[in-house]
């Protein structure tokens, strides 16, 4: 009966469908019942929504946001310092119990709701309707440093076009007498002082950190970034501005592109001497290491950043879905593919850190200690720089992230366009161009301190701040109020009313108790722990960790301020006014799925 209710019901549109009477609230059959007091507010959907062109535009959206930068930098980097192989086990297991469940969770509540992360509390509890602003508000401060990681790449792209790389040798204008070339010379000592020629081209060619005292004298611009900034939203735009029709073609060669030149690189780097030193380093087990409880920290937040839930990108994809599209299959799919990009990543890494730690006569240990964007715009390249055929290595390397990052982007934005959209219907649904025009304008004139001298203190800041432990506490309390507040039993009745099967019991009792341990054991853990944060030689001061922890609260404080808005505007005594703010208004689908649950009653 299930099945047959969903195939009769391919997406309730039609606001005929009204007429059938008034509904009410109270139990999950309430809808029903006519002893209920108090009408619920129904919300029509309708059919002028986007949806997507075909399957695969959906899937290739949802991987390539999921799918960035930092399953190439970050996984390797965690992976070996957390025991290497051993590292695996807590990293599937919070895979299973943690991310999945989530990520599976979020793709369910926007194709049922078919809006995004704003107007979607209204469906589901509406004084937490706060956390779509603050997921709005924490995707511009992604914007304001991500897209500048991706103008460095292009960067390095426009530098890739010339017969002998400019980070392969130390006879540039940049150089100082630190500059110590080693490869293909004899008789060289590296020594704590010594910079290779790659480090050099980064810090003092690309970044001219040099000119930069720190976060308090940052700077001027620097044009060559800003004009390659440009170039990247003005991608970004014309990708996003006409909807999932125009983002789900361009995904075709996003998403794509970087598995083909992972595999090239997988190849290379497998064939170079030495490579085998980085594959055993990489994932030679440290079981002692899986009594620390770092590790299992690691391990979550990595899952976790990895497959985006909380982001309200997967909301905002999931919604341009058909109704009875099968957004179980469709989790466990593109979970798979990106933990496993991750693992097929760390190869890609490590065998080309082992033929440097080769080339350099030291242990990889002593080459892998570079991490996050230093591994990228450092240490690979100064290993491409080295082989034959550089000049090709080097453009597909840089093709391919700048391909993960636009991904990424793309899903990002999209979840602010989708969420404010939906909020605003009348004054913009028709005025999408335009308001897009402005919000990559405002992502633009955000990211101007990244692009200065010192910008890349001010990225590390953000990264650190602008996401981290805010969007944990997003997830969480979007957990909670679905399983909690919107309830358990009628979130698996929405499910069934779209694939004609309710979820099992493991995915009810993550959702319910395992899936909130799991987030609130990265939270505390990562409120124990006080960063320590340096880039370089700097060392950020005390007041810029308070200014970092003030950036977070102010996507956070959205939250709070809502629901105290929301108690004070709506009518009534205070328990009259705590019923309507957790009571959420009924859709169609909802009553549906009421519908649903009534005929396979036993």
């Amino acid at each position: 009966p299930g099945e047959r209710h969903a195939k009769a019901f391919p997406f309730i549109t039609d606001s005929a469908v009204m007429a059938s009477g008034p509904t009410h609230h109270g139990s999950p059959n309430a809808a029903y019942s006519s002893n209920s007091a108090a009408p619920v507010p129904v919300i029509t959907q309708t059919d002028s929504r986007d949806k997507w062109s075909k399957k695969m535009d959906f899937l290739l959206s949802v991987i390539g946001f999921a799918v960035d930068l930092g399953n190439v930098w970050r996984f390797p980097y965690i992976c070996y310092q957390n025991g290497g192989g051993a590292f695996l086990i807590p990293y599937v297991l919070m895979a299973i119990f943690g991310g999945v469940p989530l990520f599976y969770m979020e793709l369910a509540l926007g194709q049922f709701h078919r809006t995004g992360a704003i107007s979607i509390w209204k469906h589901i509890c509406p004084i937490f309707k706060g956390i779509g602003y603050a997921i709005c508000v924490i995707a511009l401060y992604v914007s304001f440093y991500y897209n500048t990681i991706i103008a460095w790449a292009l960067f390095y792209f426009y530098s890739s076009f010339s017969s002998i790389l400019p980070w392969t040798n130390c006879d540039n204008v940049w150089n100082t007498p630190d500059c110590t070339n080693y490869f293909g010379m004899d008789n060289i000592t590296w020594t704590n002082s010594s910079r290779s020629p790659a480090e050099e081209f980064y810090t003092r060619n690309v970044l001219e950190l040099h000119k930069s005292s720190g976060l308090k004298n940052l700077g001027g611009v620097r044009w060559q970034l800003m004009l390659c900034l440009f170039l990247i939203f003005t991608i970004v735009y014309f990708s996003l501005w006409k909807g999932v029709k125009t983002s789900g073609k361009v995904v075709w060669v996003t998403a794509t592109l970087p598995y083909i030149v992972l595999f090239i690189l997988l190849i290379r780097g497998a064939t170079l001497p030495g490579a085998w030193k980085g594959v055993v380093f990489y994932l030679k087990p440290q079981w002692d290491k899986l009594l620390e409880t770092s590790v299992w920290v690691d391990a979550a937040a990595q899952i976790f950043f990895s497959l985006g839930p909380g982001f309200g990108v997967l909301l905002a994809l999931s919604s341009y879905n058909p109704f009875t599209n099968n957004c179980y299959r469709d989790a466990i799919v593109t979970s798979l593919v990106n933990c496993l990009t991750s693992f097929v990543s760390g190869f890609v890494i490590f065998t080309v850190l082992g033929y440097m730690a080769e080339m350099r006569k030291v242990e990889v240990e002593d080459v892998a200690r570079d991490k996050g964007p230093s591994l990228l715009f450092i240490t690979y390249p100064e290993a491409i720089a080295n082989m034959m055929g550089s000049t090709f290595f080097a453009i597909i390397f840089f093709v391919m992230m700048i391909m993960l990052g636009l991904d990424s982007t793309f899903g990002g934005l999209e979840a602010i366009i989708t969420a404010v959209l939906d909020e605003y219907p009348d004054q913009l649904y028709h005025r999408r161009e335009l308001f897009v025009l402005c919000l990559v304008v405002v992502c633009f004139l955000g990211s101007l301190s990244t692009l200065t001298n010192g910008g890349a203190y001010v990225v590390k800041l953000l990264e650190e701040f602008g996401v981290g432990c805010s969007i944990i506490v997003l997830g969480f309390l979007e957990a909670i109020a679905v399983s909690w507040f919107y309830g358990i039993n009628r979130f698996s009745n929405d499910i069934q009313a779209m694939l004609g099967k309710a979820p099992g019991l493991f995915w009810r009792v993550c959702w319910v108790a395992i899936s909130p341990a799991f987030l609130a054991f990265i939270i505390i853990s990562s409120l124990l722990k006080v960063p320590q944060l340096t880039l370089f030689d700097y060392k950020y001061p005390d007041w810029s960790i308070t200014v970092g922890y003030l950036i977070g609260f102010s996507s956070f404080m959205w939250i709070p301020i809502y629901m105290v808005y929301k108690l004070v505007w709506t009518p009534g005594s205070l328990k009259q006014r705590l019923a309507v703010c957790l009571r959420p208004e009924r859709t169609i689908p909802e009553l549906h799925a009421d519908s649903l649950h009534m005929t396979t009653m036993p």
